[in-house]
């Protein structure tokens, strides 16, 4: 899954507001308020919408009014999303359309929608069509040659008109679409990476495939890959080596009481470091590098601000992990603050927020001819972003 497009409608500050031909690796800079936190939080709350109900999502930011862009003419929250999927093992480039409005002070889902191409040619066919809680959902899409009047529709009635049709109707195999898309949002990992969390022992009763938002159960996936992935396990020992001074080696080791913890062995000493007296830094890199290895990976991942207790000469090669996820297959957003991240990403990778009048736009660094001249003739991202060529964008 890759996308293409995000077209943001009164959502906080992003009043209007498009990202188009995203790459895999997507890099988003901007100052402080100017809603980069927000945008990340557009797969926060499509995943908050489908896990629980578009109400619930709203309230945990605030309520309706508090997302909706201040001084909002139409009152209407939209979010539209273009991304290649592939569905009935064919790729296609699909569109999910979503409008929130309120009526009577509830909150309501005035249109979802979910379409793709058949071919490569004609108008995109609704596969998944809602208003309110009621609609329908294609359920031949593998018809490719069959006209539009031949498709089988199922009409549907949802229990409550916030919840996404995706949510129930993805549920099932033969809505192949919004199975597909499910999926996809429910796979995505939205990283809160918390170092205190990260540390200490825990339970070794609890099993865990993926390392959590939070990493709170680093140990738990450590040991699962120490055990059962053993070849990706020491890749991640190999690089923790070369990024961090004085580290040969991390193992996972149960205690007495049942608990498991993380021993860092440093060339210099004889007895192992638990991880509760390791530096920040040390704990984050092991952390992103179990996120970053992990066998199976995320179709979406967002990290925020990564640089934070890492050393800034290690900023480069973590760019460069980030895009190596991307290219196997997993697609990365990451928000920075740091010159030094920004010095190793691309001028395709680039984009930049600015606000103006209290809304939001976006920019695209390769949209800027001067920004593309400079970096053919070999500066680096960051520091042209320093010296203020991303306008609106100053680190200062």
């Amino acid at each position: 899954m890759k996308i293409e497009s995000i077209k943001l409608h009164n959502f906080k500050a992003f009043k209007e507001a498009t990202l188009k031909d995203i790459p895999h690796l997507c890099v988003v800079v901007g100052a402080n308020g100017t809603g980069k936190s927000t945008l990340f939080d557009v797969f926060g709350f499509l995943r908050d919408c489908l896990i629980y109900n578009v109400t619930t999502a709203l309230q945990t930011r605030g309520g309706f009014q508090e997302v909706l862009s201040r001084d909002a003419s139409d009152k209407k929250i939209t979010i539209e999303l273009q991304f290649r999927m592939p569905i009935t093992k064919v790729e296609r480039l699909v569109t999910y359309f979503l409008v929130i409005a309120q009526e009577n002070g509830r909150v309501v889902i005035e249109r979802e929608i979910l379409r793709y191409k058949r071919g490569r040619h004609g108008s995109p066919f609704h596969f998944l069509d809602f208003s309110k809680g009621s609609g329908y959902a294609v359920l031949n899409e593998e018809d490719f040659n069959k006209a539009e009047e031949e498709l089988e529709r199922e009409s549907q009635t949802l229990d409550k008109s916030d919840i996404l049709a995706i949510k129930g109707l993805g549920q099932f195999q033969r809505f192949k679409a919004a199975n597909a898309f499910r999926q996809l949002i429910e796979n995505w990992h939205i990283s809160d990476f918390h170092i205190n969390l990260a540390r200490g022992s825990k339970d070794i009763a609890g099993y865990s495939d993926h390392l959590s938002v939070t990493g709170d159960n680093l140990q738990l996936v450590a040991n699962r890959l120490y055990q059962n992935e053993r070849p990706v396990f020491e890749k991640i020992i190999e690089q923790m080596k070369k990024r961090v001074p004085g580290i040969d080696n991390v193992e996972p080791e149960e205690t007495r009481d049942g608990r498991l913890l993380l021993k860092f062995q440093d060339g210099s000493f004889k007895d192992p470091f638990v991880d509760k007296y390791v530096s920040d830094g040390t704990i984050k890199m092991f952390a992103y590098l179990t996120l970053l290895y992990d066998p199976t990976p995320h179709p979406l991942l967002c990290v925020e601000e990564p640089e934070n207790q890492l050393y800034p000469k290690l900023l480069w090669e973590l760019a460069e992990e980030f895009r190596a996820y991307s290219n196997r297959g997993g697609q990365v957003f990451v928000s920075t603050h740091s010159p030094d991240f920004l010095n190793a990403i691309r001028v395709e990778e680039v984009f930049w927020l600015e606000k103006n009048e209290g809304y939001t736009q976006v920019r695209r660094a390769l949209d800027d001819q001067q920004i593309v001249a400079y970096m053919k003739d070999g500066d680096q991202m960051g520091y042209l972003w320093e010296q203020g060529f991303l306008q609106g964008a100053d680190p200062k």
